[in-house]
C-alpha cells in the first residue's frame, strides 16, 4: 500500500481528512465545517511529491461537487459506510473479519458490511441505509424525513426524544443544563444519564432498545463474524452497551447468538476516512 494515501470524510458537518502510513497510523490531518473547502483540505494534507491517492467517502448526491473539486487526482469515492467497515476490519475492532457489520451512528446513522472480505455496496450503491430501517410500525413525519431508525438514535433524534417527554410533563434536570428545550443535544442526554437523571437514563435505555433491534435484523441478514458500533455514540459505550446486547440477544436466531461478536469501535472519528485512504490505496495497487 501506498504511504501517501489520503482519505476524506465528507458530510454535511464538513471534512475529516487524513494520511495514512502503510500501517494505519496517522500521519497528518485536516478539518473544515465547509465541504466546499474540499480542494483546499487537500492541498494542507498533501506532502511535496507525486500526486496522492486519494479516497473520499461521501453519500452518491455528493459525487458531482466531489468530482469538480478533486477530478484532476487519482481520485476514488467510496460510500461512508464501505469506509467505515474497510477501517474497522483492517486496523479496527473488527480486525481480521472477513464479514463484518459496521454501524454507524452520530449525526449520520448507517452501515457498511464486509462480505468475504470485500465491501458489499448493492445493486445501485444503497447497501448500508442503516437509518431506513423499520423498527417501530407507528409511522411518524419524522420517519418519513430521516427514517425511522435515525429519526430514533441519531443525535438529534436522541434530543428530539427527551424534548418530547419533557414537553409531556416529565421532568429533567437536563433542561435547566442545557438551557432550554431547543439547546438539548444528545451530549446533554448522556450528560444527564451519567448524572443518574432518571428521564435521561430511560431515553438511553430506550435507546440502546433500538440499536440492540438494529444489529440483530443485520447480524440475521448478514450472518457477520462482528458487528462493530462507531461514529460519536460508541463514545457512549459505557451508558448503551449492555442494554444494547441484552435486547440484541432477545431478537436474534439461537443459533447466531453464541458466535457474533459485537464491539465498539476505537477510530473514533477518523474512522471513515481512515477507510476511504485505505480502499483509494488498495484499488490503486
Amino acid at each position: 500500500m501506498s504511504v501517501n494515501a489520503i482519505g476524506i470524510d465528507v458530510s454535511e458537518r464538513g471534512l475529516i481528512a487524513v494520511v495514512i502510513d502503510a500501517q494505519g497510523t496517522i500521519v497528518r490531518g485536516a478539518t473544515s465545517h465547509d465541504t466546499a473547502d474540499l480542494a483546499k483540505v487537500v492541498r494542507a494534507v498533501s506532502s511535496k511529491g507525486p500526486s496522492p491517492v486519494v479516497g473520499v467517502a461521501a453519500e452518491p448526491s455528493q459525487r458531482a461537487l466531489i468530482e469538480g473539486s478533486l477530478g484532476k487526482l487519482n481520485l476514488r469515492i467510496s460510500s461512508p459506510g464501505s469506509a467505515a467497515v474497510v477501517a474497522e476490519t483492517w486496523i479496527g475492532a473488527a480486525k481480521g473479519a472477513r464479514h463484518a457489520i459496521c454501524l454507524w451512528i452520530g449525526d449520520r446513522v448507517f452501515a457498511g458490511l464486509l462480505l468475504d472480505g470485500q465491501p458489499w455496496a448493492g445493486a445501485h450503491g444503497f447497501a448500508g441505509s442503516a437509518g431506513w430501517l423499520a423498527l417501530n410500525p407507528v409511522e411518524r413525519q419524522d420517519y418519513r424525513r430521516f427514517g425511522g431508525f435515525a429519526a430514533e438514535v441519531s443525535h438529534s433524534g436522541i434530543a428530539r426524544r427527551l424534548s418530547w417527554r419533557i414537553q409531556s410533563g416529565d421532568h429533567s434536570e437536563v433542561l435547566e443544563r442545557a438551557g432550554g428545550l431547543d439547546a438539548i443535544t444528545a451530549a446533554h442526554v448522556f450528560e444527564g444519564a451519567r448524572s443518574g437523571d432518571g428521564l435521561a437514563l430511560s431515553v438511553v435505555r430506550d435507546t440502546a432498545k433500538y440499536i440492540g433491534m438494529a444489529i440483530a435484523n443485520l447480524a440475521s441478514a448478514v450472518d457477520p463474524e462482528c458487528v462493530v458500533l462507531g461514529g460519536d455514540l460508541a463514545a457512549a459505550g459505557d451508558l448503551v452497551f449492555e442494554p444494547m446486547a441484552q435486547e440484541c440477544s432477545r431478537w436474534l436466531p439461537p443459533s447466531i447468538l453464541p458466535v457474533l461478536r459485537i464491539e465498539l469501535s476505537t477510530l473514533g472519528a477518523n474512522g471513515v476516512a481512515i477507510g476511504a485512504a485505505r480502499q483509494a490505496a488498495v484499488q490503486a495497487g
